[in-house]
Parts: structure tokens; C-alpha cells; sequence
């Protein structure tokens, strides 16, 4: 009687381990597949760019883009913020790793897309250009449908056409207005026109005289007069591709005509095609000063170049081109150096 109990009880017992500890180690597999699927983050210090971040972590600046993708929570990728934290490795970038190698590296990276990297701007079709001779307008903005004086999204426009234009219904235009000369401050040589970008319609209705159309986008204020240029669809994708060497050239100014150029604005510099700048180039903003060593000799030495900013070109005109501010450690003016990209110190 005892024998056969006592078997009983050893029985229950191993049965109940069982039961109790294959949940138990369930539980810590699961564990080990959440830790590798957790992934790796790095808490963005003073002075981090996402640049800088994509060298140190990845061997290559230019997979900045690539990082900002997987980090939705980064608005502004020229902008990020001291104690911030972004995720270096995803659970999207690994490979679980085998249960039977515990020496088997833990993260496995994907293979490179063979996409390469860009920067998606979004409000590419709102930036202007400068250019030496005007563009041909196709028209201009005759007067609103309700005599409005400031023009925005969806307000019906009449338009007055040039006489080598003829508006069909369903074409769309790029609304602009001409801003006086730009001049070289040191030269006083004449740049070009700047063309301001206020929106963009559609043709709805053509009469003998006039047409009549409807405003999609409004970037700024439209008002009566601005002129009509055929729209052309840009990608809001711009593929970085190398700078060209040796470039010197100078920030002719922001396109809001601000004297204070910071992150994120829009501005002109003066080399275009014809000096080898590129859609997705990047380049250096700097400055040096020079000093005279000797209180008795006339003679001035150039200190050492100090590289304070970073431009990225959106848009090439022949001898200008049109740029995103990417990095301003100090205030950029016009007139500020551009050169090509400083090597990191």
C-alpha cells in the first residue's frame, strides 16, 4: 500500500515540474527572441547629427537618409535634440539568431538596398530659381472669382493668356511673380531675376478672351498679376550623388530674402551647371579669417578654414542653383563661402 502511494506521489510530482516549468521556459525563449528583436538605440548628444551618426554606426554618412526613414518620430532630420533617443537597429534589419549557437552573432544586417540613399524633400514644387533671362509667361492672373486681394487654395481665378499660349482645360500651371534683380554685393554684377513660387492651378474653363481656373496648391499668397508657367512634375526624391571638387562659390541669399539664413531654409548660391553642381550634392559653408601676426609688419596670415554649415542642392539653374540649408552652427549671411565638403575633423 505505502509502495504503490509512494509511486503515485512521484509521479504527480514529476508530471506537476513538468507542467510548471515548460511554461517557464516558453517564457524565456520567448525572452531571448524579444531582446534580439528589441534592437539597439543611441541617446543623441550635443553637436549629433544624423550625419554623424550614420558614420560612427554604419561606416558611411551618406545612410543618414536610410536612419531618418526607420526614426518616423524625427521630424526634422537637420534637427535633432540632446537626450533624444533613435533606434539604430530595427527588428525590420535582423535575423533571429539560431537557439543551438549561443556564440552566433545575435544581429545579422539585411543586405543593402540597391536603391541609393536621397533625401525626400516633399515641398520641392514650392522653391524658386534664379535665372538670367525671365521665363516666358504663358499668362498672368487677371482677377479673382470674388475680387479677392490675397488668393489661396481653391479659389476660382479669371486668367488673361500671352498670345502664343492657348489654355486647355485640365492643364495645370505654376503661379509665380518676378522679384527685382539680384546683384553681387562685391562685384555689382548683375546674378539674375529671382522667380517666386506662390502656387499652383488648373485650367477648368476656356472662353474666347480670358479662362477661367482653380488653385490647388498655394505655397504663399497669390495675387492678381503673378504670371503662369507650365507646371512640370518634380519627384520629391533627390538621389545624393557626389560633389564636385574643388568648387568655391558664395550664398547669394535666402529665398525670403531673410539676412539671417538658419536649418531648413531655402536659399541661392552662385554656381549652377555650368560650374558642375549637381541635384544632391552636398557642400561645405565656412569662413577664415586672417590676422596680422606681426604688430609691426603690414603683412596679414589666413587662419585656419572653420567649417560652420552644410548646403544640399535641389535645383540647378546655368550659373545658380537653389539649396536646402542642412547644418548652421552660427548665423549664415549672404555673402557666406560655399566650398566642396570639408573633411571631418
Amino acid at each position: 500500500m505505502n509502495y504503490n502511494t509512494n509511486i503515485r506521489l512521484i509521479t504527480f510530482l514529476c508530471i506537476f515540474t513538468v507542467i510548471i516549468a515548460f511554461p517557464l521556459y516558453l517564457f524565456a525563449e520567448n525572452e531571448k527572441g524579444i531582446e534580439h528583436e528589441t534592437g539597439f538605440y543611441y541617446t543623441i548628444q550635443k553637436g549629433d547629427t544624423l550625419w554623424d551618426i550614420s558614420e560612427r554606426f554604419f561606416d558611411s554618412a551618406w545612410q543618414w537618409p536610410d536612419l531618418w526613414e526607420k526614426n518616423s518620430q524625427v521630424s526634422n532630420p537637420h534637427l535633432v535634440y540632446p537626450g533624444e533617443r533613435i533606434r539604430l537597429f530595427h527588428k525590420g534589419w535582423v535575423k533571429t539568431t539560431a537557439k543551438t549557437d549561443v556564440t552566433e552573432k545575435s544581429l545579422q544586417v539585411k543586405e543593402p538596398q540597391k536603391e541609393p540613399p536621397y533625401l525626400l524633400y516633399k515641398a520641392i514644387d514650392s522653391i524658386g530659381f534664379i535665372k538670367k533671362e525671365p521665363v516666358t509667361s504663358s499668362g498672368y492672373i487677371l482677377k479673382s472669382y470674388e475680387d479677392k486681394i490675397m488668393i489661396s487654395h481653391g479659389d476660382k481665378v479669371y486668367l488673361r493668356q500671352n498670345n502664343n499660349t492657348s489654355f486647355i482645360p485640365g492643364e495645370k500651371y505654376t503661379i509665380y511673380r518676378t522679384i527685382h534683380p539680384v546683384i553681387d554685393k562685391k562685384t555689382k554684377a548683375f546674378i539674375g531675376i529671382q522667380h517666386y513660387i506662390t502656387g499652383i492651378l488648373e485650367i477648368t474653363e476656356k472662353k474666347p478672351d480670358f479662362a477661367i481656373a482653380k488653385v490647388l496648391k498655394s505655397f504663399r499668397s497669390i495675387a492678381v498679376n503673378d504670371f503662369l508657367m507650365p507646371y512640370k512634375q518634380q519627384s520629391p526624391k533627390i538621389f545624393i550623388t557626389k560633389s564636385k571638387e574643388g568648387l568655391e562659390g558664395t550664398i547669394l541669399g535666402a529665398e525670403e530674402k531673410a539676412t539671417i539664413i538658419g536649418d531648413s531654409a531655402i536659399a541661392f548660391i552662385d554656381r549652377g551647371n555650368q560650374d558642375g553642381v549637381m541635384p544632391g550634392q552636398y557642400y561645405s559653408i565656412y569662413y577664415q579669417e586672417k590676422k596680422r601676426l606681426d604688430p609691426k609688419s603690414k603683412k596679414y596670415t589666413l587662419l585656419s578654414i572653420v567649417d560652420f554649415g552644410t548646403l544640399f542642392v535641389l535645383r540647378t539653374e546655368q550659373t545658380t542653383s537653389t539649396v536646402l540649408i542642412t547644418r548652421s552652427d552660427k548665423s549664415i549671411t549672404p555673402g557666406a563661402k560655399i566650398c566642396s565638403p570639408l573633411p571631418k575633423k
